[in-house]
């Protein structure tokens, strides 16, 4: 029988959510329209027309949400704000919508449980992406006001901010292929909006740290583990430069470094902007941060294709349902492993996630004396209720408890990871997936909107009341 597994003390258990996939409540109390609203809308783009309407309704349920956290040892709750119930046109402030968060965050400091906070989880108001979106470089001045606002109301009673989760979906998901709202196919928009969005996250970071220099500030990146096929093979080893380039050290890089490195820019020539970068830009992206957040789901195993190649690999990535390359990586094929695969078709492969924290404790986070989390890890399964609500999710229960085993061995090699979020507290609107997709340790009825927790949230219960991974 394996040793327990004993976490650090003060390791901090949380879960997450995002407030599109959960609020609903999406035209009360003069919320405004934002991007997955007409993203949601267009035909063919979300499975069958789904939206956030009501979501998990936790608008009106957040007590009940929060009381259950509380019940299952949560110490932390990793929440959005929606920019859009904030300030519905992008510029003037909403009062209701602040005043929701406000009695969120009081009521997860009744029951002892720390309030993260997120600025920005892919929400942008329908009104400014109406006048250019996060390809037009006001945006950022933009979401900046809006930090400052959010601070107003919350700053006093909220230590974690995160400026954004996971530009590189906002960005070339969004922008790029169009895949997630708003829906565009243009990738030089897509190199746009992913500068504009860190160049938004360091006008944010240098206005809440001029508020208040004790706040715990920083930002969540996705993250994918990538390995040649063959190690040995030059033009597997230069996919896996490409793929851990777009992937990875696009954000890394300005972030810890200041610069976008030169291997990336060359590899994305052909839709690079000469104006992109502005003086001044990558000094206010790379200011030092408090907290790195690392979202890990999978990895990926790489090999080159010559050009004349290329369209045919593609086709063979889409007909196995994995990834498919992605603006600047058209010359690599994403090989499928001989591991279990979640719901997603996403490859379960714990070590990458003990070798990406030992990287970004080695690389980047260490030496710039920034604490690590991980603020998104779990996996959707094809649950099967019982007649109570009950689900016995095994898999999922096996994937997290890997994971974390995963996270542990990081430690003791020397990562300096403070926390885990797992995603998600509950079922609830899947992007594009509509809620076809369960990510939750508490399934949702949809249609009575029940909370029953699964046998994968008694389990995490208890990791998080003692510390420890049996």
């Amino acid at each position: 029988m394996n040793a327990p597994k004993v976490f650090p003390d003060g390791f901090l258990w949380g879960s997450a959510t995002a407030a599109y996939q959960v609020e609903g409540a999406a035209w009360e109390d003069g919320r405004g329209a934002c991007i997955w609203d007409t993203y949601a809308r267009t035909p063919g783009m979300v499975h069958e027309g789904h939206n956030g309407d009501v979501a998990c309704d936790h608008y009106h349920r957040y007590a009940e949400d929060v009381a259950l956290m509380e019940k299952l040892n949560l110490g932390a709750y990793r929440f959005s704000v929606s920019m859009a119930r904030v300030m519905p046109d992008g510029r003037t402030i909403n009062q209701a919508g602040l005043d929701f968060y406000r009695r969120l965050t009081d009521e997860l400091l009744a029951r002892d449980v720390v309030p993260w906070l997120t600025l920005y989880h892919w929400d942008l108001p329908q009104a400014l992406e109406e006048v250019g979106g996060w390809p037009s470089r006001d945006t950022a001045y933009r979401f900046t006001e809006y930090a400052g606002a959010v601070h107003d109301a919350l700053g006093d009673r909220i230590r974690f901010w995160t400026t954004l989760n996971e530009p590189w979906c906002s960005a070339f998901l969004g922008y790029a292929e169009g895949r997630h709202a708003p829906g565009v196919t243009d990738p030089v928009a897509g190199v746009r909006a992913a500068h504009h969005l860190m160049l938004a996250h360091g006008m944010a970071m240098h206005e809440l740290r001029s508020r208040d220099a004790d706040l715990s500030l920083g930002i969540t990146l996705n993250f994918a583990d990538v390995t040649p096929a063959d190690a040995d093979d030059p033009g597997d080893q230069d996919a896996a430069r490409r793929i851990d380039g777009l992937s990875n050290r696009y954000f890394l890089d300005p972030l810890f470094r200041g610069h976008y490195s030169p291997d990336i820019v060359e590899d994305l020539a052909s839709v690079w902007p000469q104006d992109l970068v502005v003086d001044g830009d990558l000094e206010l992206i790379s200011t030092p941060m408090d907290v790195l957040g690392v979202n890990y789901y999978s990895g990926n195993t790489v090999r080159g294709v010559p050009a004349d190649e290329a369209p045919a690999a593609a086709d063979r990535a889409r007909a196995q349902g994995g990834p498919t390359p992605n603006v600047g990586s058209e010359h690599v094929e994403f090989v499928p492993q001989d591991v279990p695969h979640t719901a997603m078709g996403w490859e379960v492969r714990p070590q990458g996630l003990t070798d990406l924290l030992v990287r970004l404790q080695r690389d980047y986070s260490g030496p710039a004396g920034t604490e690590l989390y991980v603020t998104e890890n779990g996996a959707a399964y094809d649950d099967q209720p019982d007649a109570d609500g009950f689900v016995q999710d095994d898999e999922r229960l096996d994937y997290v408890r890997t994971h974390l085993g995963a996270v542990h061995d990081a430690i003791e090699a020397g990562a300096q990871v403070k926390g885990y979020f797992l995603w998600s507290l509950l079922d609830n609107f899947e992007w594009a997936y509509g809620y076809d997709k369960r990510f939750g340790i508490v399934r949702v009825d949809y249609d009575t909107l029940a909370r029953v927790p699964k046998a994968s949230a008694r389990w995490f219960a208890t990791v998080a009341g003692s510390n420890r991974v049996e």
